[in-house]
């Protein structure tokens, strides 16, 4: 999960609530990072690739 191509927040060409999800995850993430406090990046990462696939699956669907 480390590589650049695998993050979820830097993939391209995205639409909806798919794109309004990942720009909150990227100031959270931020807002994390910058918090002093112990934070788990890969777990949010992953947790945020988590949800953009079902999201992607669902706007296939037609119901997002």
């Amino acid at each position: 999960m480390s590589s650049e191509s695998s993050k979820p927040l830097g993939k391209a060409k995205l639409r909806g609530p798919i794109q309004d999800f990942k720009s909150y995850c990227k100031a959270e993430l931020e807002r994390r990072r910058n918090s002093g406090k112990e934070f788990d990046e890969d777990l949010f990462n992953e947790a945020v690739e988590l949800v953009v696939r079902r999201l992607e699956v669902m706007e296939e669907r037609g119901q997002a």
